[in-house]
């Protein structure tokens, strides 16, 4: 697992903005495994990527890791990015909670790698399972933190990008405690006290909410109605979003399509007697398919009761 040095990227930001030359020298990144990780104790970040179309860039693996090797022009270029400021503003969080290592999904993964890949999507949900705080960052949102996601019957419902996001789902369950924070990074509340509301969005239960799945274990199809109006921008993503929560281990097969949530399926079948699986046809307002396998999530919306 690789983890962002938070006093190292701080101090580079700090000299940068003071004048000072910069230490090419400085290690940004320090990886660990096995014995060496679980004595770590870290932050990682749940957010929704920037859109390109709005003008919203992310910092990649390797424009991280050259950023003291290249160019000013260019690092002052990066350092302009929405991502980077993310980067520095979870960073000042994490120091603020006494936490020396951060673990952020745009640039604590080297994409190009599709071994690499792979392993941090099975790994992830055990990874957020295992940091010290998780910080949910909600760009979109900001004013009276009480009326942030609240549903007022008063109002029009304004709710976060973040919570229709397919790979928020198990950054919502897995971390043992989730921080929320506004587009200016101003407190919003933890899960556990917001677990009311956060039930009403979500339709998941307040007491997986406030116990994550420890001392209650949902069916498949439960897990699934969680997800059925969620998106994510590859269509592959529907499904790998989901191993982590469902137990699953399988290979990322990019360019495969609708398969991988039949995939999904199949190994949930060869490894669980969860019969629940196949209940999104009794739900299914659309008429009967020819096949026992859903072809998306959404087939089990109405299965949040389905034990």
């Amino acid at each position: 697992m690789r983890l962002i040095d938070v006093t190292a990227i701080l101090g580079i930001e700090s000299n940068i903005d003071q004048g000072k030359e910069v230490d090419t020298t400085t290690e940004i990144f320090g990886e660990f495994d096995g014995a060496d990780l679980e004595e770590k104790e870290y932050a990682i970040l749940s957010h929704c990527w920037g859109v390109a179309k709005q003008r919203e860039k992310e910092v990649s693996f390797k424009e991280m890791n050259k950023l003291l090797i290249m160019s000013e022009e260019r690092r002052n270029e990066i350092r302009g990015h929405t991502g980077y400021k993310k980067i520095i503003d979870t960073c000042r969080q994490a120091q603020w909670d006494g936490l020396e290592w951060v673990w952020i999904d745009t640039c604590c993964i080297d994409k190009k790698s599709s071994s690499e890949l792979s392993e941090a999507i099975n790994s992830m949900y055990k990874w957020y399972a295992n940091a010290k705080l998780c910080y949910a960052y909600l760009h979109d949102t900001v004013g009276d933190s009480r009326r942030l996601f609240w549903k007022d019957r008063r109002e029009p419902t304004t709710v976060s990008k973040w919570f229709s996001r397919g790979w928020t789902l198990q950054e919502l369950i897995a971390p043992k405690v989730v921080h929320f924070f506004d587009q200016k990074w101003e407190w919003i509340g933890d899960r556990a006290e917001l677990a009311h509301t956060l039930s009403q969005i979500t339709r998941i239960p307040e007491d997986i909410l406030k116990n994550r799945m420890d001392f209650e274990s949902p069916s498949v199809a439960q897990i699934m109605s969680w997800a059925a109006d969620r998106t994510t921008t590859r269509e592959e993503d529907r499904a790998y979003s989901l191993l982590g929560l469902l137990g699953v281990h399988m290979p990322m097969l990019y360019g495969e399509g609708k398969n991988a949530f039949r995939r999904l399926q199949l190994e949930i079948i060869r490894t669980s007697n969860d019969q629940s699986i196949f209940a999104w046809g009794l739900t299914r307002k659309f008429g009967w398919s020819s096949s026992i396998l859903a072809d998306d999530p959404s087939c089990f919306r109405g299965c949040d009761k389905v034990t």
